[in-house]
């Protein structure tokens, strides 16, 4: 069986095969992304070639303003699943860094798309451009390679353009709703189930701790109803003004679960936010929202 997943143009092994490629970020794989992919498998399989991604590792965000990073929206293995979902033979993951930073479009251009590559068609983002000072785009990559360069329309949601940039800005503002509507599914964070210090448990409402990738954008804080593979959940997202917390936390109480889940990975699918974070005067005014926040996260989830 062929390999699916290089670690770097120059692993790349199958450019005999002239394959149809595309190269983005890709944060989120969201619809505008979707609409790409389908037209580079199309154009593959209508060449009976390979349908090939190229995407970048760190992000060249992180590493070009590592002081105000965007923060993602997937973790890498995740981005990568969803590209091979759309039906994609190959992923290209190049190693973003300073050294690499220094090579201008043309270099990307003729050296890993032209040569090690191999492609035989390219096609574009409405938006994208690379290479140093975002010196290359469609215009000059349509000059530079002697293949043809398509370029596919932006997906309009509400009048304007699906972007990764309009996702994180509808995270920020709690709305996981629009998120989802945009990422074709509900944002979902990872991670691993940690001890915490049983507050939920002795308040009669147990919480799985999840202790997800601090490189990744959680919504704003509040209170969410959400999905996990283990059945609908209502989570709390915040820093627990009640106890005087100042760490971000995940926090999600599973219904009609019982179990122990330390040490496991969840993942938390965010649906519906039911509430913005709060202070309470004590424990019993706390309990009695939280039994509200149930009522309501069924409700949501029905």
């Amino acid at each position: 069986m062929r390999p699916h997943i290089f670690n770097g143009s120059n692993a790349y092994t199958e450019a005999a095969q002239r394959p149809v490629v595309t190269v983005g970020n890709f944060d989120g794989v969201h619809l505008g992304h979707a609409a790409l992919l389908a037209r580079v498998v199309e154009l593959a399989r209508r060449h009976g070639a390979p349908a090939v991604v190229v995407t970048f590792d760190p992000s060249p965000v992180e590493v070009l303003r590592p002081e105000q990073p965007s923060r993602r929206l997937q973790r890498l293995s995740e981005k990568i699943a969803a590209i091979r979902a759309m039906d994609v033979d190959h992923v290209v993951i190049e190693a973003f860094d300073t050294e690499y930073a220094q090579h201008d479009a043309r270099w990307f251009a003729m050296e890993v798309i032209g040569h090690r590559l191999g492609a035989r068609a390219l096609v574009l983002g409405h938006d994208f451009r690379f290479g140093r000072g975002r010196g290359g785009g469609f215009a000059e990559l349509s000059s530079w390679l002697p293949i043809p360069v398509e370029q596919v329309a932006a997906v309009i949601a509400d009048g304007t353009a699906v972007s990764s940039s309009r996702i994180r800005a509808a995270l920020d503002q709690g709305d996981v709703a629009a998120a989802a509507a945009l990422l074709g599914r509900p944002h979902r964070l990872v991670g691993t189930v940690v001890r915490g210090e049983r507050r939920g448990h002795t308040l009669g409402f147990p919480t799985a701790n999840v202790a997800f990738d601090a490189r990744l954008l959680p919504p704003a804080p509040g209170v969410y109803a959400v999905r996990t593979p283990l059945g609908g959940g209502a989570a709390n997202l915040g820093v627990r003004p009640t106890f005087q917390g100042s760490e971000l936390r995940l926090e999600v109480h599973l219904l009609d679960f019982a179990g122990d889940l330390y040490g496991t990975e969840l993942a938390v699918d965010f649906i519906a936010r039911l509430r913005s974070e709060q202070t309470f005067a004590g424990p019993a005014a706390l309990v009695t929202q939280l039994h509200a926040d149930i009522e309501a996260a069924r409700a949501a989830l029905a």
